[in-house]
């Protein structure tokens, strides 16, 4: 697939961009939803229609909720919704995982489950898109977002190329009103962007891959090595991560902006907290408030009449999804 440090990308954007802005605006928006797709093909074409079933049903159901004056129908779409996407997500990312765990407690007894593993490709990214097109439908169901008219907005929301593979997890209220109005060249935001752009490919290939390297060896081989290697290799270690998830995340926004949209920051220095609570404020902050907002308030309000252990219970499960994610 199109790595955002290649050479291959670059010229990607290289060609894009003039194009982009060479366009009425009208056409701008379809114009980036075709290249997102080009952009997710180039890995695998097959899987675009994962991408396009996953628009279809946020979308329709989006409008079917927001036009429904029943509350039942409105669960009702609702959950349509989660299923389809959910299951789409659970069967490729999750199946053979949950298939492997029961096969090994079964081997213990003689029982074989192999016959039950099915060979599926995990599509790049469904985790994130999945994520942020749900996060549509919900926000419009709580009657936090109204639907858009657009389907093509909608669509370019769930696949926009630069955050579809890795982030950050965007909400429909932060980037559909910007697909709205019209964007033109703006040399600032060429300059912000190149600067994010450049920072970010310095913090991964120059940073990351470099601390990368010499992980790899380390944790290869790790019986080799001395107590202080092995302290430095993990210290690398944290490094490498920081600079691979934060570097993308500046080339995404970097990329974005030039483009005239403006996506969110993902890490704020988060290894200068002074907490672990400021830690997970800092790290990954699409994932963190997104946990936050779908999966932590909402189970905790539907126990608070469990007490103390509705805190407890949460917390547990918000930490044994994360885990999983």
């Amino acid at each position: 697939y199109l790595l955002f440090n290649s050479f291959t990308y670059l010229s990607f954007i290289l060609i894009l961009i003039p194009v982009y802005y060479l366009l009425p605006s009208k056409f701008k928006n379809l114009f980036l939803l075709v290249c997102s797709y080009l952009f997710y093909a180039y890995w695998d074409w097959r899987f675009c229609s994962l991408l396009a079933l996953t628009t279809l049903t946020v979308y329709y159901c989006g409008s079917f909720i927001f036009a429904s004056k029943d509350q039942k129908k409105k669960k009702i779409y609702l959950y349509i919704c989660l299923i389809i996407n959910l299951g789409i997500l659970g069967l490729f990312k999750y199946y053979n995982f949950f298939i492997d765990s029961f096969d090994s407690a079964f081997s213990l007894f003689g029982g074989n489950l192999d016959w039950l593993h099915i060979k599926l490709i995990l599509p790049l990214g469904i985790s994130f898109y999945t994520f942020q097109a749900l996060s549509y439908v919900i926000d419009i169901y709580r009657g936090d977002a109204e639907p858009s008219d657009s389907i093509i907005n909608v669509a370019l929301f769930v696949s926009f190329f630069p955050q579809l593979l890795s982030g950050p997890i965007e909400r429909a209220k932060n980037i559909l009103p910007q697909l709205s109005i019209a964007r033109k060249f703006d040399k600032a935001l060429l300059k912000e962007g190149f600067v994010l752009i450049t920072l970010g490919m310095f913090k991964k290939v120059i940073i990351g891959d470099t601390a990368g390297k010499v992980v790899n060896q380390i944790f290869a081989e790790p019986s080799y090595y001395a107590s202080i290697e092995l302290i430095m290799g993990i210290v690398l270690f944290t490094i490498q991560i920081y600079a691979d998830f934060s570097g993308y995340t500046n080339i995404a926004r970097g990329t974005a902006k030039i483009l005239g949209i403006n996506i969110m920051e993902n890490f704020e220095q988060p290894y200068f907290s002074q907490s672990m609570t400021e830690f997970w404020r800092r790290w990954h902050i699409s994932l963190s408030t997104y946990i936050r907002d779908y999966v932590y308030t909402p189970l905790a309000i539907s126990t608070r009449s469990w007490g103390h252990f509705s805190v407890a219970f949460s917390l547990f499960i918000t930490f044994v999804l994360v885990g999983l994610w």
